[in-house]
Order: C-alpha cells, then structure tokens, then sequence
C-alpha cells in the first residue's frame, strides 16, 4: 500500500488551504452597537444625513478590506478645519487643516492605529487621480454617541476627504458626498 499522496491529493489540499487563508482574511464585523436617541439638535447631519436609530444595531469593524494596487473605497466629504463638520482636531497632530488641502480620514482598519498618519495615498476616480495626507480616522469601532455626533460607526471601507480631494478629482459640487473610488499606498 502507498502511504504517498497522488498529485490530485495533494492539488486539492492546497487549494482547499489557499480557499481557507482566503476567507480569513475578509473582513467581518467584529460586534454590534445600540442606537441611542440623540438630544435635540445634536446629531450632526451635516457629513451624514442619518444619525444614529433608537434599538437600531450598527455593525463595527476592527478591520478593513485588504489594501492593494486598487483597493476599492467609498468616498465621502467632510471638513477638517477648526468649526467645520468634523468638530474635533484630526486624530494624527491633534490640529485642524485647511480643506483646500488634499487631505483624508480613513476607515479604522485602514488607519492602522495611526500607522499612515501623514502618509500619502492615491484616490482615483474618473480617469483622475489625486494624492492626499492622511490626517484621521473615520471610526469603524464605535458610535451612536456624542463623541461621534450620534452617527453611526464608519463601515470598513470609507476614505473621508476635504473638499480639495473631490476639487482634484473634477466631481462637480453638486455630485459631492458618496462617490465610489480606488486608492492605494502613495
């Protein structure tokens, strides 16, 4: 009796193993979060038109969509400067910046715990491509408080970008908000 494997075996074990190391690396929601009823006044509309839902769950996420040559990405708009929409200083100088600047939050897996703060990324969109700093988080862990404006957490996959960023990729102002991109590591 042969105690050796056929090469048939032994191709579908490693396809069997390269399916399973595959789908670990999807990201999943790591939990759940509770929506709360915000007080009068105090969910910000302003970078999202839905504030968080009372007993409605939102999924977070510790993770992000694997990042490669053209990583696919929603795009939103968001102020970084002192009384715009973002209300606090960006997480990486704790300072705020000039929206004529290219300039962005990514999604907490994306953020790598500050590991890209004031690294360059490239957005393309539109047969154009623009090269933004990174300066925040847009964060996929939590929510649905007034830390957060009452909205809810930030899926997986969100770049949040100044007004220089949407300028540079000529999206007319009226189409500015959600846009379906591609970035990478600049």
């Amino acid at each position: 009796m042969n105690s050796f494997l056929s090469r048939e075996s032994i191709l579908v074990i490693l396809l069997l193993a390269i399916c399973f190391v595959s789908e670990a690396q999807k990201c999943r929601p790591s939990g759940m979060i509770r929506g709360k009823k915000s007080p009068s006044g105090q969910c910000n509309q302003e970078q999202d038109p839905d504030c968080c839902r009372p007993g409605k769950m939102y999924p977070t996420y510790t993770c992000s969509p694997a990042v490669s040559g053209n990583t696919h990405a929603y795009l939103t708009l968001n102020s970084f400067e002192a009384g715009g929409d973002g209300r606090l200083p960006s997480e990486c100088d704790n300072k705020y910046h000039n929206d004529s600047t290219p300039i962005v939050a990514l999604s907490t897996g994306w953020y790598k715990n500050g590991g890209r703060c004031h690294n360059n990324i490239k957005i393309t969109a539109n047969d154009r491509s623009v090269v933004a700093m990174v300066v925040d988080e847009c964060n996929s862990t939590r929510g649905c408080d007034a830390d957060h404006d009452y909205l809810p957490p930030c899926a997986n996959n969100i770049i949040v970008a100044s007004k220089a960023v949407w300028e540079g990729l000529h999206v007319s102002k009226e189409n500015w908000g959600g846009l379906d991109v591609t970035w990478n590591d600049a």
